[in-house]
């Protein structure tokens, strides 16, 4: 029995010489039992070394071993360990079901448990727990001792709770994976392999209580327990100074081992003290052996010889910039320098950032490299298969959860099926089992003629998805007591599904494609997923439980599975973690992110037990996992184990700015590697370099190529001389594996836009001779051409939603007040004498009529909606009393409401000529033509509802984008002319009306009367008026100096002002001519093919905004030929002008002709 240390530096060769020493014992004593116990990372490697160093080369008496597998060894041979063992993932499904029945005796954890990651958090405290040897009793200790501290005492009273529920449930059931350790413990002394035998310690930097405690045990029981140690031999390893030292967790370690052997009465034999000598790792390296000798220890030594070789610092702008960098660096070691990729290994303190970087110039490099992380699986799709196939029966075949199912990639439905029955399913708002129980009966949108049968086609083929759908989902429809029954119930549906056979086809899809990590990620996922079913059985089978629970459970258990990833091939580059990957034999090694933040790193990301309440817990007496400041010392040993890893180069690099963009600065470890080496210079990676540098193959070498073209052809000098752009174009013209790259790369980067009109043939195949067009469908044309073909030329529509809308809230507005003014009518009632009673019952009966009939009885298919119609009602009763009010105001009377063009079709306004062959029909529908008569005139005002705000704008009119109004009075006074043929039609006013309910925002407290007059100064109607007195007067005929009904204010001497919206009767008229002539422009130009796609912005607005096309037409202003159209302002003088101008220039073309 006996206890011995290797002391050695990184690099010193302690793994060698024990490899020596121990191949050497062995090979004198075969009948002795040599155990070799290393990190899990280090087995394999640690075999091949012993091989090597053995001189009969072989190793029989040997064995390498981690901790695990020792266990698995010891109880194989003593019978122990019968209980199945529980794992991280097995741990989460018990907490789950435990936490669920508990969940009313933890205040604190117990509202919380509902969400992501918060079960494996409380997994990751009990683990702690179990690891450093603490009992749920204890844990009561701790919680006491806490007392003072409240939200910490009542989690440690919550992790009480569920930690003795936890041991309760699995107690004579099952053992944990930490739990496994203090099993070995006791079966150790049962072992012939333990006894007698020497066992080996080597690459750990630590330990737990329980590891002590198996040592302390090993200690009795073999001949000698040898354990190296990594520590500068000039220190005394024997004396424990402050945590600030560098080797303090080495000397603690040396500490607690002694007093175990001690307090056991073990010997100590001659311990070996390994200096670094010629066969060490920096025998030919002074920069790396000063790096050993002199990092972290103080004061600094600065490296004395003038140049430093193999030690590199670089700063980068961001990370992707580090990787770039250090790719090229990598490809150069390998191609120009003779290095292997396994001699290279790359490091960083932020893999999860970096990590990405490097699979995406690793393929662009051709760089073979494994990322030394685990990946979680939630994101697969057979895990969304399972989970969402599951949601759909929790929450009621929502919409939501049906196609999250039938997108996953594992169903038997094709794209085209899926689309269209998703089109159905939104248009119809189809939700709940019974609605997709039943056969779906209501068909799209028929309006088109001789579409009738296809939607009678599409129903059936419809219908016959939603059959196979069902049936695929009817397994999970059968009710289950308990978690066994479930299970079963979920096995059949997968085997049902043929998962497994569609895995292996995207496994192989993935080879072949030459992705050999999502190739083995699909590979594992079926057998991980049927192992995590079978813990479930083994766990939980008889469990009473209902369908959420046992989805809850399962979503523990997803979380907790990760797929570790074997290195495909041997020469490779390892990318890892600085903490979690273990490095040997590395040549070169690059070190990136060395920022503040990562080094040190910030603090821990949460956990039930915060990094605050460790510090506190610090001094209860129990040792748990180490405080951030702890960590951070901790943080330099690896910091130096890393760095002294290579034997050849170290490269360090940091960044300016992060991967958001912000400024970060460099670690502490940069200023300090400057003083250890004044001579080094920060080297500046920038993307500013030459190209032909940074290129190493044809593959990086297409990015320059794509720049360098895109530069050239947009006239611009780019980092590529003209020169250098020509010797790169025709090195990847010249070979056939490039050229029909390169082609599309030319064409994408002199790509330009060039309009092609439609043939006239075809312009007259897609509208017809006779334009039947909306006037907002020709301020659409005026807006893009382009967006106006889309709309009205192909006939693209916006998929049809189950829903409402802003443009829907206008419709219901302008069908109730139509409908209100009819019921006003049927009772004999006027808009001027209904009392507020009536008006209140004939708008209740007008908005339940219409919007019982509007959208499928949309408005009545939720809360929010029926919220919605409660909320038109309001804004509709404010808006019958202000129209009431406003007519009041005047002498003009309502004549028409909703008056169709289509009945009045023989009207010039609506008829226009374009040719001698082509006409245009105007539709539409005016809100409101309101009258006023006397003895020679008849006064005409049109009203347009709005349920936005909106103001009449001339620049806009001028350029075609409202015409509305102008139309809408032209039609409205030839109609009431053809009423009235004796008399002289006059157009009043033009003007929208904003329905809507305001808010009135005043500090003090107003009386009814008050807030009323403000709100009918808020609803005053916008638009443009006659700017003639008498008809100002006839709209409003008491206001003085501001109008609450019109757009019309007066000054003091009576005139009106410049806010005032008036027009002379000339100027009307020459605007409404205007209009007719723009009509007929437009016209002229949908016939002749006009499609360009030529958007504008007017005022502001840009008609891209909004249009629901910009996925189609790919506007880009980059792209030469594409250019937004800017309208600009006039004053009305001007503009009036212009449209004079334009009309004279049409009267002397139509005369010429």
């Amino acid at each position: 029995m006996g206890l011995q240390f290797y002391f050695g530096g990184s690099g010193a060769g302690k793994s060698r010489r024990l490899h020596e020493d121990i191949t050497a014992w062995a090979g004198r004593e075969p009948s002795r039992d040599f155990l070799f116990l290393v990190p899990d990372q280090f087995t394999m490697q640690t075999q091949v070394d012993l091989v090597e160093a053995s001189s009969s080369g072989g190793i029989m008496n040997i064995d390498v071993l981690s901790f695990g597998r020792l266990a698995h060894r010891i109880f194989e041979e003593t019978g122990y360990g019968s209980k199945p063992v529980l794992d991280d993932t097995g741990k989460s499904l018990v907490l789950r079901k435990t936490a669920a029945s508990l969940k009313d005796e933890m205040p604190v954890i117990g509202k919380n448990l509902n969400k992501i990651g918060y079960i494996h958090e409380v997994k990751s405290a009990i683990s702690e727990f179990m690891q450093y040897g603490i009992s749920s009793t204890q844990v009561g200790e701790l919680a006491e001792y806490a007392k003072g501290r409240g939200a910490l005492y009542c989690k440690l009273k919550d992790l009480e709770v569920i930690y003795r529920g936890f041991t309760d449930y699995i107690q004579n059931r099952f053992i944990t994976t930490e739990e496994t350790l203090e099993l070995l413990t006791r079966a150790v002394e049962k072992s012939k392999l333990i006894s007698g035998s020497v066992i080996v310690f080597d690459g750990f930097t630590g330990f737990t209580p329980i590891q002590y405690r198996l040592i302390q045990e090993l200690l009795t029981l073999t001949e000698r327990v040898i354990i190296s140690i990594t520590i500068d031999i000039s220190e005394n390893p024997f004396r424990i100074g402050g945590e600030q030292e560098l080797f303090y967790l080495s000397k603690k370690t040396v500490c607690d081992l002694c007093r175990l052997a001690e307090r056991e009465q073990i010997k100590r034999t001659n311990d070996i003290y390994i200096e670094n000598g010629l066969s060490a790792r920096f025998k030919d390296n002074k920069e790396l052996a000063h790096l050993e000798q002199n990092l972290f220890r103080y004061p600094l030594q600065p490296y004395g010889e003038e140049h430093c070789q193999n030690i590199y610092l670089a700063e980068a702008v961001n990370p992707a910039d580090e990787v770039r960098k250090v790719s090229i660096c990598i490809k150069k070691l390998v191609l120009e320098e003779g290095y292997c990729y396994r001699d290279i290994a790359v490091v960083t303190g932020d893999l999860e950032t970096y990590a990405d970087y490097f699979e995406r110039e690793a393929f662009v490099y051709d760089i073979p490299v494994f990322l030394d992380r685990t990946r979680g699986i939630l994101l697969n799709p057979f895990i969304e298969y399972i989970r969402s196939a599951l949601k759909i029966v929790l929450f009621d075949f929502s919409y939501e959860t049906i196609f999250h199912f039938l997108r996953c990639g594992l169903v038997d439905f094709t794209p085209d099926e899926i689309d269209r029955l998703e089109n159905y399913v939104l248009a119809r708002g189809i939700k709940g089992k019974k609605k997709w129980s039943q056969a779906f009966v209501r068909k799209m949108d028929t309006r088109e003629q001789g579409k009738e049968d296809e939607q009678i086609l599409l129903l059936e083929e419809l219908n016959k998805t939603r059959e196979r759908f069902m049936i695929q989902i009817t397994p999970l429809l059968q009710k289950k007591e308990n978690a066994g029954e479930m299970v079963r119930m979920l096995y059949d549906f997968i085997v049902a599904g043929r998962a497994q056979e569609k895995l292996a086809g995207y496994e192989q899809y993935f080879k072949d494609r030459g992705e050999q990590e999502r190739a083995r990620e699909y590979a594992q996922i079926y057998r991980l997923v049927m192992e995590l079913l079978e813990q479930i059985v083994g766990l939980l089978e008889g469990e009473p439980m209902s369908l959420k629970e046992f989805a809850d459970i399962l979503d523990a258990g997803f979380a907790e599975i990760e797929v570790g990833i074997i290195p495909g091939s041997v020469d490779r580059v390892v990318v890892g973690d600085m903490e979690r990957s273990r490095l040997k034999q590395v040549k070169v090694l690059f070190f990136l992110g060395v920022n503040d933040g990562n080094i040190p790193k910030s603090g821990t990301k949460g956990g039930i037990i915060s990094d605050i309440d460790r510090e506190f817990l610090q001094h209860s007496g129990f040792e748990l996992a180490p405080t951030p400041r702890q960590q951070m010392y901790i943080q330099r040993l690896y910091l130096y184990l890393n760095m002294t890893k290579p034997s050849g180069r170290l490269y360090l690099s940091f960044s300016r700015m992060n991967s958001q963009g912000k400024s970060i600065r460099p670690s502490y470890l940069v200023d300090m590697i400057k003083k250890l080496y004044p001579q080094l210079e920060t080297e500046r990676v920038s993307t500013e370099q030459a190209p032909f540098e940074q290129m190493i193959g044809k593959k990086d070498g297409l990015k320059y190529l794509s720049e360098g073209l895109r530069d050239y052809a947009a006239g611009r000098k780019g980092h590529l001389e003209e020169e250098e752009l020509s010797i790169l174009h025709h090195l990847y013209e010249e070979d056939e594996s490039y050229s029909n790259y390169v082609q599309k790369l030319e064409d994408a980067a002199f790509a330009e836009y060039v309009h092609k009109p439609l043939a006239k043939a075809v312009a007259k195949a897609l509208y017809g001779s006779m334009l039947e067009n909306s006037v907002s469908r020709l301020e659409k044309y005026a807006a893009c051409a382009y967006s106006h073909f889309l709309q009205y030329g192909l006939m693209l529509k916006e998929r049809e939603e189950f829903s409402f809308e802003q443009a829907d809230l206008g419709n219901i507005f302008h069908g109730v007040l139509e409908l209100f003014a009819g019921k006003l009518a049927e009772n004999n009632l006027t808009w001027f004498d209904f009392s507020e009673e009536e008006g209140d019952r004939l708008l209740k009966e007008a908005l339940e009529a219409c919007t019982m009939s509007y959208g499928e009885t949309v408005l009545y298919s939720s809360a929010r909606y029926e919220y919605m119609v409660e909320r038109m009602y309001r804004i509709l009763k404010r808006t019958i009393r202000t129209l009431k009010a406003q007519l009041k105001e005047g002498e003009f009377v309502p004549d028409s409401f909703e008056m169709s063009f289509s009945k009045v079709e023989s009207l010039e306004a609506v008829n226009i000529s374009l040719s001698e062959a082509e006409r245009m029909k105007l539709r539409g529908r005016i809100d409101r033509i309101d009258t006023c008569e006397d003895e020679s005139h008849v006064y005409v005002k049109v009203i347009d509802y709005k349920s936005g705000s909106r103001k009449f704008d001339l620049a806009a009119l001028y350029y075609g984008l409202q015409l509305q109004l102008v139309v809408y009075m032209n039609v409205a006074a030839e109609i009431t002319g053809r009423k009235h043929p004796d008399k002289e039609i006059v157009p009043a006013a033009l003007l929208y009306y904003h329905v809507s309910d305001p808010m009135i925002k005043e500090e003090g407290e107003l009386e009814v009367e008050d807030i009323n007059k403000e709100i009918l100064k808020q609803l005053r109607t916008t638009g443009i008026v006659s700017e003639d007195e008498k008809v100002v007067r006839l709209l409003d005929k008491n206001f003085t100096e501001k109008s609450t009904v019109v757009p019309v204010e007066r000054k003091k001497d009576g005139s009106f002002s410049m806010r005032s919206s008036t027009i002379a009767r000339e100027d009307y008229d020459t605007v409404s001519r205007f209009v007719n002539h723009k009509i007929r422009q437009f016209g002229r130009q949908i016939l002749d093919g006009n499609i360009a796609v030529n958007p504008c912005e007017q005022g502001g607005k840009q008609s891209c905004t909004y249009c629901v096309y910009k996925g189609v037409c790919d506007f880009e202003e980059k792209v030469q030929g594409y250019q937004t159209r800017i309208l600009a302002g006039f004053p009305e003088e001007e503009l009036m002008q212009k449209m004079q101008e334009e009309l004279q220039e049409e009267n002397g073309f139509l005369q010429s002709e």
